[in-house]
């Protein structure tokens, strides 16, 4: 292929719009980009001048998919800001529904859209066809998760439940223990879904990443912890931003978000392209996995770390099994908390001078890290907020990955290495809408 184009209109079995360009010229990469060009959604300037309690239900919009990772970072932040610590029970519920998300979300995209590019299909429709069971399966997995999000949420899309400082209602006990024997043939079904996925066909495709994820002391982490990365990143989430940076590239309606090794930003060095969500978390992360996540994990040969971007189907059934795991600890062990929320101080604690407080959160969404940072006038309006999604983080990795995979696969027939290309993409879960606060793929 020393000259050749190859177009692909849309790639399917994304959230969002976008496309791909790849240049070969002469038989070598002149140019690839990771074209995203849906329209801007401006949720950060929605934002300013609301009421900081507004925030988890304007964020939630931001993604149908993971709105609970949108709201669990905006409370984070608020509660922050505010000097709030949420715990016992209500942390407890707050993982609980943060399990149900991952559950949803993963098995989404495990069964409906990354698993037809393995076995060859358009989409699950076709692969239903042929593997009716395994499509069946992955609806029923996933409804255990959505069947969390409903009852803790208040709905499944969009849920309206969460709060700063908790919850507007907690459930019964009996209410959680209703989830039990579907959450039990869920844990059963996703250590299938681990066994399954592990024999799939991988490509060849190590790369050296660095990995960058929450970590937390006690747990695997979805809401809390520090930054750290498996090249010696370890900072507090307050400090994101003197070790992130976000530029814009003429070719993305998404800013790309690089880590830089300096403290100081007068002085950028070492700014490159970092790698968030179940590998990161996996490879970070193992040791607090539940036993059964890990035994599952070793029993089909995935352990950290993990380098081949394609496995990241294993591991997000490993994650699957884990949330479900996560979810029965939670609801055997449930009491239901006297209140429902903490109380939040009329204004933020600090403020002096009329002015606000600022607060910042980090939580672990399906696809990877989210960070929140909002700053809190004395009137509880919030004046200025930043917001960075998974998908814009990994931006720069997608346009890496895809370059080092099309330079190894050169030789491939034009057909095969499109499919490859766009798997490429699907190994990410891209979710673009969230990125842009059917990827056309082009060979030149």
């Amino acid at each position: 292929m020393k000259n050749q184009t190859i177009k692909v209109d849309y790639l399917a079995r994304v959230e969002g719009e976008g496309a791909i360009l790849v240049k070969i010229k002469g038989g070598e990469i002149a140019e690839v980009k990771f074209n995203i060009f849906e329209p801007p959604r401006f949720f950060e300037a929605f934002l300013r001048g609301r009421k900081y309690s507004e925030a988890p239900d304007i964020t939630s919009r931001i993604c149908g998919i993971c709105p609970i990772a949108y709201q669990m970072s905006s409370v984070h932040a608020m509660e922050n800001a505010f000097g709030v610590t949420v715990d016992w029970q209500l942390r407890e519920l707050r993982r609980l529904i943060y399990c149900g998300e991952w559950i949803e979300s993963h098995v989404l995209h495990i069964y409906m859209l990354h698993a037809p590019d393995f076995l060859g299909y358009e989409d699950a429709l076709q692969l239903a066809k042929d593997y009716p069971e395994i499509v069946k399966k992955g609806l029923q997995l996933k409804k255990a998760g959505n069947d969390i999000v409903a009852l803790l949420g208040g709905r499944e899309i969009h849920p309206i439940n969460v709060r700063v400082g908790g919850f507007y209602r907690v459930p019964s006990k009996k209410e959680l223990a209703s989830l039990t024997e579907k959450l039990k043939w869920a844990r059963d079904a996703a250590i299938d879904t681990v066994k399954w996925t592990a024999t799939l066909p991988f490509p060849d495709f190590e790369q050296d990443y660095e990995f960058v994820s929450l970590r937390h002391p006690d747990e695997y982490p979805f809401n809390e912890g520090r930054i750290v990365s498996n090249k010696g990143l370890d900072i507090a989430v307050k400090e994101y931003e003197f070790s992130f940076e976000e530029e814009h590239v003429s070719h993305s309606n998404a800013l790309h978000s690089l880590l830089t090794t300096c403290r100081d930003k007068s002085v950028l060095k070492g700014r490159g392209a970092y790698f968030v969500g179940p590998m990161a978390r996996f490879n970070l992360n193992f040791d607090k996995l539940s036993p059964i996540a890990k035994d599952a994990a070793k029993e089909v040969g995935v352990l950290p770390e993990v380098r081949n971007p394609f496995k990241s189907i294993i591991v997000r059934a490993v994650e699957t099994l884990y949330a479900c795991d996560e979810a029965l600890r939670i609801i055997s062990q449930y009491e239901p908390p006297e209140k429902s929320c903490v109380e939040i101080p009329s204004t933020p604690p600090f403020t002096k001078g009329g002015h606000g407080g600022v607060g910042f959160g980090c939580t672990e969404a399906p696809r990877g890290m989210i960070y929140h940072r909002y700053r809190i006038g004395a009137d509880g309006l919030i004046n200025d907020a930043k917001i960075v999604p998974p998908t814009s983080q990994n931006q720069r990795i997608i346009e890496e990955d895809l370059r080092n995979f099309v330079i190894k696969n050169i030789s491939l027939p034009k057909e095969e290495l499109t499919w490859k290309c766009e798997q490429t993409v699907r190994n990410y879960d891209p979710c673009i809408s969230c990125a842009t606060h059917l990827l056309k793929i082009e060979f030149e």
